[in-house]
C-alpha cells in the first residue's frame, strides 16, 4: 500500500469523525431537557394589562440551549378554547416555528407552519423580549396541542444586523449597542 493512499484514507476517515462530531453537537449535545416547574411552563400575555400570565397545561416537555437564544422549543396540551384565548391573549403576528431536533418528536415545526398559514392554529404572544430581541411565542392547535418556541423580534433583527434599534424599540443592553452610540 502506497504511501498516499494510506494519507487519502486517513483524511477521509478523519473527516468522517470530524462530521459525525459536529453532527452530535449540533442535533444532540447542545441541547437539554427543560424540567417542568408545574406553574408558569407555559405563559401567554393578556390583551388587558399587556402582561404575561400562566395559563392552564399538561403534559410539558422542553428543551433549552445555552448555544442559541432561540433553540427553545416546548410541547404541552390544553383544554382551553380558542374562543376563550382569542378573547384574552395577545395574537403573533408573523410566528414561524423553527425546526426542532428530530428526537424532539412532539415539534414538527412544518406541521405547525402549515397550520398556521390555513388558520387552523392560533398564535399568542408568550413573553415580549424575553430575552432582548427574542419574543417567546405560544402557537395552539385545534386539538389542543400546544407549542412554543423564541423567535427574534422586530428590534431584534435590526439590532443583531448591529443597526440602530428604532425609536420604539427597547434600548438594547450595552453589549449590543452598536459601536458609537
Amino acid at each position: 500500500m502506497s504511501m498516499g493512499k494510506i494519507l487519502a484514507g486517513f483524511i477521509v476517515i478523519s473527516a468522517l469523525l470530524v462530521g459525525a462530531g459536529v453532527y452530535y453537537m449540533q442535533v444532540y449535545a447542545l441541547y437539554t431537557e427543560v424540567a417542568a416547574k408545574g406553574a408558569g411552563d407555559v405563559e401567554m400575555t393578556r390583551i388587558d394589562g399587556n402582561v404575561s400570565e400562566p395559563v392552564l397545561y399538561s403534559d410539558f416537555k422542553a428543551i433549552d440551549s445555552d448555544s442559541s437564544p432561540i433553540r427553545y422549543r416546548a410541547c404541552f396540551r390544553t383544554e382551553m378554547s380558542a374562543a376563550m384565548m382569542t378573547e384574552t391573549y395577545v395574537p403573533y403576528e408573523k410566528a414561524e416555528p423553527l425546526n426542532a431536533p428530530n428526537w424532539f418528536d412532539c415539534f414538527n415545526a412544518q406541521e405547525i407552519g402549515k397550520a398556521l398559514e390555513e388558520g387552523q392554529a392560533l398564535a399568542f404572544l408568550g413573553t415580549e423580549n424575553i430575552l432582548y430581541g427574542i419574543d417567546r411565542v405560544v402557537a395552539v392547535l385545534p386539538d389542543g396541542r400546544g407549542f412554543v418556541w423564541h423567535q427574534i423580534n422586530r428590534c431584534g433583527e435590526v439590532v443583531f444586523d448591529g443597526q440602530q434599534a428604532p425609536e420604539d424599540c427597547p434600548k438594547p443592553p450595552a453589549a449590543m449597542a452598536p459601536k458609537g452610540n
